[in-house]
């Protein structure tokens, strides 16, 4: 999957196919990839639209319980 650089402290870049439902997002500390299955374009929407990633991935997004899986980077 394609991703974007973010403007953020927390994430790097942020990926998104609208046709799986699937997000990636990229951290920037780790550099770690998880993929977050089931999100719906709103929430997509939502994510890249406020003002800081890193407090709604903590306060909205993970709140919420998506299964996720860490993605393998060779394979990225």
């Amino acid at each position: 999957m394609e991703r974007e650089p973010i403007d953020s402290s927390v994430i790097a870049s942020m990926g998104y196919d609208a046709a799986w439902r699937v997000l990636e997002l990229e951290f920037r500390q780790s550099r770690e990839i998880y993929a977050y299955y089931d999100v719906s374009p709103e929430e997509y929407s939502a994510f890249r639209s406020a003002e800081s990633k890193g407090i709604y991935l903590n306060t909205v997004f993970k709140l919420r319980d998506y299964r996720c899986i860490r993605v393998d980077q060779d394979k990225t």
